[in-house]
């Protein structure tokens, strides 16, 4: 079975690095119009000129500005038909005390995560509807169902968000055509932010973690890519609000 999406337009977002980039590589390869979009510049600027597609740099958590680039977009690539919510991550932060989180910390987390995912879907799912198809994946984590690796309580907070606000959105819109579905990725070493994170395990805790993994081994971004690619294609038309642990066993 070829996952073929020839004929489809798909925005990736956080596709400076990492994940958003290898999914961005993977629809490219599989025939799609892809354009990628990130707050990063320079990084969303590098995936482009390699992959050789248009991109935005772009605030996704600034509504107005994720629905005038919807707009801009679609004006000038075509509908887009696929949307991949892979934005997010960490914001620089580590595991602290509960008691020593601000304000700022606990709402730059969500911003990256959950509202640049709601102003996507609300610029993009009712477009898809009134097409009659349409495909919205979005990136959320192992920390989206259990406790997080990185002890940090907004990451986990957020990501569950992201599971719940997929399955309501799978709710509104399945019926319609448009499939939601989430990816909750294992540990995956795709980016300077989880390298520090894996550095910083003493040798003893790194082997615990290899340990706990069926497959015996870290993912890498193109696993987690294959199977954003799977929700994304036709084969997969009767799968929504799901999520799929692509994690080696772990979970």
């Amino acid at each position: 079975m070829q996952l073929n999406c020839a004929g489809r337009v798909a925005l990736v977002t956080g596709a400076a690095q990492g994940i958003g980039r290898a999914i961005a590589r993977a629809f490219c390869e599989a025939g799609a119009t892809v354009v990628v979009c990130d707050l990063d510049a320079d990084g969303v600027a590098a995936t482009a000129a390699d992959l050789d597609i248009a991109h935005e740099v772009l605030d996704l958590s600034d509504r107005s500005a994720v629905a005038e680039a919807m707009n801009r977009i679609e004006q000038t690539c075509g509908a887009i038909d696929i949307l991949v919510n892979a934005a997010g991550g960490v914001c620089g932060q580590v595991g602290r005390p509960l008691a020593e989180i601000d304000t700022e910390e606990w709402r730059a987390i969500f911003a990256a995560n959950v509202d640049s995912a709601f102003w996507l879907a609300q610029a993009l799912a009712p477009k898809m509807s009134a097409r009659g198809h349409g495909r919205i994946i979005t990136i959320a984590s192992g920390a989206g169902l259990r406790p997080s690796l990185t002890g940090i309580q907004a990451y986990t907070a957020a990501k569950h968000a992201v599971v719940g606000l997929s399955r309501q959105l799978s709710w509104e819109f399945a019926s319609q055509g448009v499939t939601v579905n989430s990816v909750a990725p294992g540990f995956v070493l795709s980016n300077p932010s989880t390298q520090r994170q894996w550095e910083s395990y003493s040798t003893a805790e790194q082997a615990r973690i290899i340990d706990s993994i069926h497959c015996k081994r870290l993912g890498t971004a193109e696993d987690i890519a294959a199977a954003v690619l799977f929700f994304a294609s036709d084969v997969a038309g009767w799968i929504s609000g799901q999520v799929l642990s692509v994690d080696g066993g772990r979970s």
